[in-house]
């Protein structure tokens, strides 16, 4: 990927490489949304390598059996920028089916102009299927430590929204946002926005 990337970007990046879950960031201002950087477990989820990644949509993962009402949703979460939260059919390189929770968020830069969105894969197992999943009742009960401001910034934060735009829409101040959103990583036991998302939208916020 080009050495030059914006401050969004960059800070992506940095999340996704610190996240143990399949991520990729793509870019809606380029046609077709293409994938501008991807982490190593979601090499290690579908099989392929980083030159066989970027500059694709990630509907290649799509096949035969991929549910296209699912497709569709995701495609309008995109359209709308708005987060969605699918469990869908992939394929893996080497042709291999697999169910996965994807997850699909905007990002926004200080302005409130779109930037990227960040994508994020975890595959099932049984158990971790459907809205009553153990992924969502762990979710919940991470939410649930949080303080009613922090769940306000978290919402805001699994929106896209930045600091800047979060302390207008709260009436709060920038370090007062920077103060809570250090404090909600530390209760969900993480210190990158990617997981932050990741745990609000399974959590149902």
């Amino acid at each position: 990927m080009p050495a030059t990337f914006d401050a969004v970007a960059d800070g992506l990046i940095a999340s996704i490489r610190l996240s143990p879950i399949a991520a990729v960031i793509s870019n809606p201002r380029l046609p077709d949304n293409p994938i501008i950087a991807v982490n190593t477990p979601f090499c290690e989820l579908t099989g392929y390598q980083p030159p066989e990644i970027i500059g694709r949509n990630c509907k290649f993962l799509a096949g035969p059996a991929t549910e296209p009402w699912l497709t569709d949703r995701i495609r309008d979460g995109v359209q709308r920028h708005r987060p969605v939260l699918v469990e869908i059919l992939n394929y893996k390189r080497d042709g291999t089916a697999f169910r996965n929770a994807v997850l699909v968020a905007p990002v926004f830069d200080s302005e409130g102009a779109l930037t990227y969105f960040l994508g994020s894969q975890v595959e099932l197992r049984e158990d971790d299927a459907g809205p009553n999943s153990n992924r969502h009742h762990r979710a919940v009960d991470l939410v649930k430590k949080l303080t009613p401001r922090q769940r306000q910034i978290l919402q805001q934060i699994a929106a896209g929204h930045r600091t800047k735009q979060i302390a207008y829409r709260l009436s709060l101040s920038e370090k007062t946002v920077k103060m809570h959103r250090s404090a909600l990583l530390a209760r969900l036991g993480t210190s990158n926005v990617a997981d932050v998302i990741r745990i609000a939208v399974e959590a149902g916020l």
